[in-house]
């Protein structure tokens, strides 16, 4: 039986502007299996994972469950348990680590402070720091959500950890099944899609420079989806691959048709029209999926450069 990776794979569907949208990360270790909706079954306390999802909602803090890569037989509750924030706004990129014993020490966070780039309320309420180690890499592999994450991105996550790369991680879910293996890379909050070992090395060799790596990018999670695909584009025009060189700094439009104005560190601006491009003959978008459906496409259909203030008073 086809899985939704091979289908998506043969038709060749583009991944740009189809990562999952956060502004902040939060991560909770949290060993054993995981179901499809992980934050409410798991070995986490049920009650807990609703009370996170609700503090989450609206604030631009996005949720997750992590795991060492393995096996993940019962061995009961972790002594400890390794929580990460990550704030993937460029110009405010930031990853505070910190070990706790009781994950409801979480709820005592102030998460619209979190989702506006503030790190003094994770430091304040678990004894967080600077994370000092190398970038995390993310595995999406819940095989109760999609059995591609199970199939791609368990050997993915393992063959990785075991050549030595370190902050790897095993994640619950980023979305976008049908690009398995895909990979949440941290702190710039860059999603990529269909990679393998060789790839994902380059990719967090490139990320410990500050850089980034645009083959087989989904796009940044801080923007959405339309402002994803328009700084990607800017990036393969420019060649630019410096992490926090280009921000999103307006939208208008609405689906299907958006213009995206982007801003250079060095004051250059572009605005880029996006819309959603035709879709692909109707496929389940997920391997569980019941339903048929036609996911929509980001298609760039034009980068222009704008005049600088200087260029414009000659």
């Amino acid at each position: 039986m086809s899985t939704c990776s091979t289908v998506s794979w043969d038709l060749d569907e583009p991944v740009s502007g189809t990562a999952p949208v956060a502004r902040t990360w939060l991560l909770l270790e949290q060993p054993g299996p995981w179901g499809a909706k992980a934050l409410t079954a798991s070995h986490l306390e049920p009650a807990l994972g609703r009370a996170l999802e609700s503090a989450a909602k609206g604030t631009g803090v996005r949720v997750a469950l992590i795991r060492r890569p393995g096996r993940h037989a019962d061995r009961g509750t972790p002594t400890e348990r390794q929580v990460y924030a990550a704030h993937t706004v460029p110009g405010n990129v930031w990853v505070r680590g910190a070990g706790l014993t009781d994950p409801r020490r979480l709820l005592g966070l102030d998460f619209a402070a979190l989702g506006r780039g503030e790190h003094r309320t994770f430091d304040a309420a678990l004894g967080g720091g600077p994370h000092p180690g190398d970038p995390l890499a993310l595995v999406c592999t819940n095989g109760k959500r999609d059995r591609c994450c199970a199939l791609l991105g368990r050997p993915l996550a393992t063959e990785l950890a075991a050549s030595g790369t370190g902050g790897v991680w095993e994640v619950t879910h980023l979305g976008g099944h049908r690009f398995s293996p895909t990979v949440l890379v941290l702190p710039h909050g860059y999603v990529y899609g269909r990679v393998d070992a060789p790839a994902m090395k380059e990719i967090l060799t490139r990320a410990q420079e500050g850089r980034v790596v645009v083959e087989r990018c989904r796009g940044n999670s801080a923007w959405e989806r339309p402002g994803q695909a328009a700084e990607l584009a800017v990036r393969s025009v420019l060649g630019e691959d410096t992490a926090q060189a280009l921000r999103v700094v307006r939208t208008d439009g609405a689906a299907p048709r958006w213009e995206v104005t982007l801003a250079h560190s060095d004051g250059r601006r572009w605005r880029v029209g996006v819309a959603h491009g035709t879709p692909g003959p109707p496929r389940p978008e997920s391997c569980g999926a019941s339903v048929l459906g036609s996911p929509a496409r980001m298609e760039v259909l034009a980068v222009r450069e704008l005049p600088t203030a200087a260029t414009a008073a000659v």
